[in-house]
């Protein structure tokens, strides 16, 4: 008895130490960039690094000061938040005559899913024709439909997951009851679908604020979002290193505080999707 409470014990105590570890993996660059973004040029480029270098608020008062970052930010933030105020409820309609009707048989339902599956590299050149000839090249509206566009096929297959998850006994008692099959839809399935909706927001809002490639092709000096704005730091003498860290943080706080924000919807949500398929 006491041999196997100690082999417990040890392995419970391994497991500590792996989940330790694997978390500082983790966190380590993050925390290594947070701390670049508060030491000047000398010291971030220093080798080896100083351990207690002189920290400074500098890099970010030259980011929001002489270099119009919040304008970038801005920009991130109204193409991500009008992406995701489309995609959502496109996607929760989608997803919901997916689960409940059938439409279109699964042939339908994978061939949206294949959609995604393409490489954005093959729909950047017609997708640059359509919005230039439409004249919506560094506009909000252009990368919004570009954005839904890219993300709508796989947070449609998101909610189908979420929405048969939820049983079908609730909608024959709600006909029961004198409900028509929309207002089902609004008054019983949408609350109790609310957890997966906002996991679904949240991943659309991040695949948004990540995006690189549409935004490097599609975005000029007026729409120009953080990630675009990031890859362009770079001058003559190399990179700014600790400027970059800086954007760079300013860049991942949207993430952080939403994560941390609906961190209970976002799990139950995604737990709620892997019920069922």
């Amino acid at each position: 008895m006491k041999s196997y409470k100690l082999l417990k014990q040890t392995s419970l105590f391994f497991t500590y130490v792996a989940l330790i570890l694997f978390s500082l993996m983790i966190a380590l660059p993050v925390l290594w960039t947070l701390r670049t973004s508060f030491v000047n040029e000398v010291d971030a480029y220093a080798m080896p690094p100083r351990l207690f270098p002189s920290f400074t608020f500098d890099n970010y008062r030259e980011l929001f000061g002489n270099d119009g970052f919040g304008e970038f930010l801005i920009n991130s933030l109204i193409i991500s938040l009008a992406s995701t105020a489309m995609a959502v409820p496109i996607a929760s309609l989608g997803g919901y005559a997916f689960a409940r009707y059938k439409a279109g048989g699964n042939i339908l339902r994978f061939t949206v899913l294949a959609t995604q599956m393409l490489p954005g590299v093959v729909l950047i050149l017609p997708l640059f024709i359509v919005m230039s000839r439409l004249h919506l090249s560094d506009t909000y509206l252009g990368m919004t439909i570009a954005y839904l566009a890219f993300n709508l096929p796989f947070l449609i297959w998101i909610m189908t997951g979420f929405f048969a998850s939820i049983p079908k006994d609730l909608d024959d008692a709600a006909a029961m009851d004198g409900l028509t099959p929309v207002q089902s839809f609004f008054r019983i399935i949408l609350p109790i679908a609310l957890p997966g909706i906002m996991a679904t927001a949240v991943l659309s809002f991040i695949f948004s604020w990540n995006e690189f490639l549409f935004a490097i092709v599609l975005s000029g000096r007026n729409t120009m979002p953080i990630p675009v704005r990031l890859a362009a730091m770079k001058t003559r003498q190399g990179i700014q290193i600790a400027k970059l860290s800086a954007g760079t943080i300013i860049a991942i706080m949207p993430m952080v505080f939403i994560s941390g924000f609906v961190k209970r919807y976002l799990i139950s949500g995604l737990s709620l999707g892997a019920i069922k398929s």
